[in-house]
């Protein structure tokens, strides 16, 4: 099984401020490719996104030349506002390479009113062939359906289905169904392993999902060196394999990732 990850994550904390960084986390201060070569060993990994982690523009030069240099991270997703006066939209991202931007905004408001400059993020890169990734909470999915349906050119992936380690609610389903109904709407299956989470409900989330979008608006993505908190890089494959109900589909594992994301 041939796997395109696409979502996982590079950093330097020793070089970068990473606002959410912290030591009781237990997670390593510097996290490089050859790091991920070597946890996904065995388990099929072809090449990943790597997704920013913190909110500078010098952070994503640095990872846009990581990717560049490297063989396995193939794409990379930013995620930054050189000044933080300036919207989301007026983003200065000159001179490096990107596949795509993530709106981490899981703190705004519900109906995304307080994100300013979104939909012209949105536009901008639905012109220039670019995907926009969203990090939201379930309460926001309705907005982010009425986002996804605005801006009908633009490929809009949801981030962890909307979820993350949340509670498998009725709010989140018609919420997920909603954005799902956009053609131009895809997800992520990331994010989604908890020491708490049975397989039962993992297995859940994947029916939910594959019904709603197909495996061809899916994808693989293991938020390493998140997960590995938690799980190993071959567990979290396992066991996303064995809660998919068609487990070896070649676009949710690597088809869709590769179609999506503009290459480098």
């Amino acid at each position: 099984m041939r796997i395109v990850d696409a979502h996982v994550h590079l950093w330097d904390a020793d070089a970068f401020s990473i606002p959410w960084f912290r030591d009781e986390l237990r997670l390593p201060r510097v996290v490089t490719p050859t790091m991920l070569r070597e946890a996904a060993e065995g388990s099929g990994l072809d090449s990943a996104i790597a997704v920013q982690v913190a909110d500078t523009a010098r952070e994503g030069r640095w990872l846009a030349e990581t990717a560049t240099a490297d063989a396995v991270i193939a794409r990379t997703v930013l995620q930054f506002e050189p000044d933080g006066r300036r919207p989301l939209g007026a983003t200065a991202v000159d001179g490096i390479a990107f596949s795509g931007i993530r709106a981490a905004v899981p703190g705004s408001a519900a109906d995304l009113s307080d994100v300013a400059g979104l939909d012209e993020l949105a536009a901008t890169l639905g012109v220039t062939g670019r995907v926009l990734e969203l990090l939201i909470r379930p309460e926001q999915l309705p907005a982010a359906a009425a986002l996804t349906r605005r801006h009908p050119m633009t490929t809009v992936v949801l981030c962890h289905l909307g979820l993350g380690y949340g509670e498998l609610s009725d709010a989140w389903l018609t919420g997920l169904t909603a954005i799902a109904a956009e053609p131009n709407a895809h997800a992520k299956f990331s994010g989604l392993l908890s020491p708490t989470r049975t397989h039962a409900e993992l297995a859940r989330m994947a029916r939910v999902a594959v019904s709603l979008f197909g495996a061809d608006r899916l994808m693989f993505g293991s938020d390493w060196p998140m997960s590995a908190r938690t799980h190993t890089y071959p567990q979290v494959v396992a066991a996303v394999r064995r809660a998919l109900p068609a487990g070896d589909a070649p676009a949710f594992w690597s088809g869709t990732a590769e179609r999506l994301y503009p290459s480098l």
